[in-house]
């Protein structure tokens, strides 16, 4: 029998550094994906203007073996599209959210991120390293600042043709193949077509920080294994990734062969070969606590 998969909801309450409410920052929702499955769990988390559905392939052969879950981001998919607070340090606290959600404890959990949900992953590992057991990150890594960034993104969601027409439309838009499926498949049906889940000055937003700063820093206080995955044609340049394993020895460097920037999409049966040999090498952390136990969500 095959895992059952259900979905789940967590409120998250932006903070100020005191811990108090933001100004104006409304609790956010975050929808999540429980593939179910059993063993050391993989907490999924994807790109900028995708969706938890974007896993479901990699997700389905995990789960024999592991427990999986997933969750939209803040700003896509089901969960709230406007939120006050698109920072790094947000998304960090939405992995906090969900892991303590779902009982997840630290030394068994590998935190795996695509592209933005890789920085995050990357942030998590480095701010709370009681969360995860290694990091998983596919073209994904530190390197900055990107000034043209945000002009960048916003210029391409302004060339979707929104409404698409119809799935078809919108699949051969993204490309074709598993990725134009899986990005027409994050889309919503509305007036005349289909249209995006995500909100286009919310998306620049997001990657505001990324225009003005790198995550070296960052990088550099991580201090579990990590295994990064390239695509061939990825954007994620060589020399980053090389750096990356440079300042930090316990880093694994795989290239995903005919795959770009959404390398688990391009070549999900790589990704999975590639992850699942570094996972049967991972030997649980005695020394690493769990997370509280969940309060309400």
């Amino acid at each position: 029998m095959g895992a059952v998969r259900a979905t789940v909801t967590v409120t998250v309450t932006d903070e100020d550094d005191g811990g108090a409410a933001a100004p104006g920052a409304g609790p956010v929702r975050l929808f999540c994906t429980d593939h179910g499955g059993e063993g050391p769990p993989l907490l999924l988390l994807h790109g900028l203007a995708g969706h938890r559905g974007e896993w479901d392939a990699l997700a389905a052969r995990f789960e024999a073996t592991h427990r999986v879950i997933a969750f939209d981001a803040r700003g896509s998919g089901a969960s709230t599209r406007r939120p006050g607070d698109v920072t790094r340090a947000a998304h960090v606290r939405d992995v906090l959210a969900v892991a303590r959600r779902f009982g997840l404890a630290g030394q068994d959990t590998v935190l795996v991120g695509q592209s933005m949900g890789g920085l995050t992953a990357l942030l998590t590992a480095a701010a709370h390293p009681e969360v995860c057991r290694a990091l998983v990150l596919i073209e994904a890594g530190p390197a900055g600042p990107s000034p043209e960034l945000p002009e960048r993104i916003g210029g391409w969601l302004d060339s979707w043709p929104v409404p698409f027409r119809d799935a078809e439309a919108a699949e051969a838009f993204f490309g074709g193949g598993p990725a134009g499926r899986a990005w027409a498949a994050g889309l919503a049906p509305g007036p005349g077509g289909l249209h995006p889940r995500v909100d286009r000055d919310v998306m620049v937003a997001t990657v505001r920080e990324n225009a003005h700063r790198d995550y070296w820093d960052a990088w550099d206080r991580v201090g579990c294994p990590v295994l990064v995955l390239r695509g061939e044609r990825g954007d994620m340049q060589p020399d980053e990734a090389e750096r990356m394993r440079d300042r930090h020895p316990a880093t694994r460097i795989a290239v995903i062969p005919e795959a770009g920037h959404d390398a688990h999409l391009d070549n999900t049966p790589a990704v999975y070969g590639e992850m699942a040999r570094y996972l049967r090498e991972l030997r649980p952390d005695p020394g690493a606590a769990p997370l509280p136990s969940p309060g309400p969500a």
